[in-house]
């Protein structure tokens, strides 16, 4: 839930500097959430596949929000 409210949050600055700092902080958030994936790994509460599936979507949202830090700066 974090990364989408600092998403949200950050959209409606009205800076660039504002902005991006609530996209970094967002970005922060999905790293925040691949570990907690992992540790469901390890206590095998999700199965590999899903811990996959979900991994291969915080890649990719940590791109995007790359993407959108960098067109800020």
């Amino acid at each position: 839930m974090s990364i989408v409210l600092n998403i949200a949050e950050g959209s409606g600055r009205f800076t660039k500097p504002d902005k991006r700092n609530f996209y970094i902080i967002s970005r922060g958030s999905v790293f925040e959430c691949v570990a907690i994936l992992e540790l469901l790994l390890e206590q095998n509460s999700i199965d590999h596949q899903s811990y996959q599936e979900f991994y291969f979507l915080a890649e990719q949202l940590s791109k995007m929000l790359f993407a959108l830090i960098k067109n800020l700066e």
